[in-house]
Order: C-alpha cells, then structure tokens, then sequence
C-alpha cells in the first residue's frame, strides 16, 4: 500500500497578509504606541535607545567595546524558502552594520504555520538564514520557534563597535552630503512577485539587492567625515530621512534625479504594482515632505516604498564624499550615489525633495 502524499504547498507570500519590511507597523501609529509605554530609568551606558529611531540599541560595556542589540523579523517577500531565509537574516543584521559595527552572534526567531508548511520547507528558510550568517563570519546561537498561523523570520542580531565610533541616524551636521548605497525599489518589486508580474531577470536582481549585507558600515564609521549613518527599510527612503532630519534638528533635501532605482521599477510602480505599506508610510509622514510642482505619482510611490533590506543613507562632510563612495565600491557596491544634503537647522525639520 503506497504511503498518503503530502498535499501541494501553498506560495508562501500566499500565507502572510504583507511581506518583508512592508509589514512594518506605519510609522504614525508606531509613535502612538510608543507615546503610551512609558519609559524606564536609562542607565548611563545606554548610548543609544528608542529616542530618535535608530537601527539598534547600543550599551557601553567598557571604555573600548559597546554591545550592538536590534532584532527584525517578518512574513515573507517571496515564495523561494531559502531566498526568504536569506533576505530576513541579511535585513537583520543590517541593523549592526548601520550602527558602525560588527556582528559577533545572532538567535533565530521562528514562528511556522507546522500544520501547513512541511519540515523541509521550514528546514529551507533556516538553512537560508544560516547561510548568510556564515558569510557575516557570526553563529547562530540559538533562538526561539512557536507555531503561528503565518510564517515569521528573522534574527536578533548582536555585534561590537567601539563607542567612539557608534553613528547614529540624529547627527547629521547642516552642509553634509547625503549617499545612499543601494538603489530603491525593491517594495515595487515585491508587489509585482506577488501578482506574477516579475520576470526572471528582475526577480535575480531583487534577490541581489537584498541579500547584499550592508558590510561597508564599520568602515564608513571609521571615517571621521561620516557624521550619521541609518539604513532604509520599512518607512521607504522619505521616512529614514525624516528620522534623520528629526534626530539631527535639520531640514533634508533630495534631488530626485541622483536617487538610484532598480531597472524597471518606475514602470513597475506606474503599472500599480505598489505595496499598501507605501501608502500607510505616506499618509503617516506625507505633511513633512515638500515634493515640487508635477512630481508623478509613481516616483511619489518610490520615495515612501517599504525597502526590505535596504542600503546605507550616510552623512558625511564634503569633504569626506570620494572616501565614503570608494569604501562603497570596495566592498562591491558600484550604484551608491550622492541624492542630497543636509540643510539648515529648523525648528520643525522636513523633507524638500527637489
């Protein structure tokens, strides 16, 4: 008697209601959540918490060490298990890096759908995971699963930084330079992957994109002209260089035409394939941004699309600007571009996107 087969899997995109840093909480309800939590006596040596939104916390353990904590987990951006593995663990520890430092360790946070999801699918998006922790050079320690109705990845990623050159997303300088390391788009992309409508080449390049661990980081934090550093995730572009302007006190510019897209995402956004996070991120943070006359609304959809994965939004002195784009482009990042600077101080900071 031959043995029962296992029924067909679902997509697994088909099983999460967003994917990838699109199911982020928008960030004016984020605010309002957080507004009523209260707050803790902070010890002295926490040099970074939730006050400006920074990538991760950041605790002095000595005069020459300070530990790097953060976490990121979500539903997938994609059907291929290992893929999702990949991309969650690389968005992860992104954090670390963006924060000037480097991994040392992370934890898995797994929560599966056991009833629908078979091992071996479950075992793929673990094996992804881990694969690009060994190209960190870090261990997964250990960690924690439970059984959810939609499937969850991530990490808590934890890594070192001297505490002299921890860089935040709140000290941006007025008259810095703005570079971003990877195009924008990828939220696009994944709305298209979701409605069949991304084809093999652009599915390769949103793989590479956000599989690409954002290693320039320590090094850009090494350079005395690298005033503050973040990475653009869940809120899209506008909304991480808001939180840079907020931090910093300072008004932000952008010049549209130097901000780097992935090929054919325009289109793509043009088409509607755009993500309902978009949206949530605009109506969230939308007054604080001046876009000029005629500004089309697809390219209004790229400025507030959710980036899973995301490249490093550096500011930087003038000066330090050719420093800054060769370390990109040792560590293999040919397309990032200068798109803006820092402003003036303001009172009430914004986005002025030219």
């Amino acid at each position: 008697m031959n043995a029962p087969e296992h029924p067909p899997e679902p997509r697994l995109t088909s099983l999460s209601h967003g994917g990838g840093c699109g199911c982020k909480i928008a960030p004016g309800v984020l605010s309002e959540m957080l507004r009523g939590a209260g707050t803790l006596p902070i010890p002295e040596a926490l040099m970074v918490g939730i006050e400006t939104s920074d990538d991760a916390a950041v605790f002095r353990l000595n005069d020459s060490q300070a530990l790097v904590a953060t976490t990121d987990f979500f539903m997938p951006i994609v059907d291929d298990p290992h893929d999702f593995g990949r991309i969650a663990a690389t968005n992860a520890i992104s954090d670390v890096y963006a924060m000037g430092g480097q991994p040392i360790m992370a934890l898995a946070l797994v929560g599966m759908p056991i009833n629908v999801l078979s091992t071996d699918t479950i075992g793929r998006i673990l094996a992804g995971g881990a694969s690009v922790c060994r190209a960190a050079g870090i261990p997964i320690a250990g960690g924690h699963s439970i059984d959810s109705v939609e499937p969850i990845y991530g990490l808590v990623a934890l890594g070192l930084v001297d505490p002299r050159l921890v860089r935040r997303n709140a000290q941006a300088e007025p008259g810095d330079v703005l570079i971003l390391g990877k195009p924008l788009g990828v939220g696009i992309m994944s709305a298209a992957l979701k409605k069949g409508a991304l084809d093999a080449d652009g599915y390769a390049r949103m793989i590479d994109m956000t599989t690409r661990l954002n290693t320039p980081g320590p090094d850009l934090a090494r350079l005395p002209g690298v005033h503050a550093m973040t990475d653009v995730t869940g809120f899209g572009l506008a909304g991480h260089a808001l939180e840079m302007a907020r931090g910093s006190g300072c008004d932000v510019g952008l010049d549209w035409s130097k901000v780097p897209l992935l090929n054919e995402v325009r289109a793509l956004a043009g088409a509607g394939f755009v993500t309902g996070a978009s949206g949530r991120n605009w109506a969230s943070y939308g007054a604080e941004v001046a876009l000029p006359d005629g500004f089309a609304a697809e390219d209004r959809a790229l400025l507030s699309d959710p980036q899973t994965s995301g490249g490093l939004l550096v500011s930087c002195a003038p000066s330090c600007v050719d420093e800054v784009l060769a370390v990109f482009l040792r560590h293999g990042f040919e397309g990032a571009s200068v798109i803006g600077s820092i402003a003036s101080t303001a009172a009430e900071p914004r986005l002025r996107v030219r």
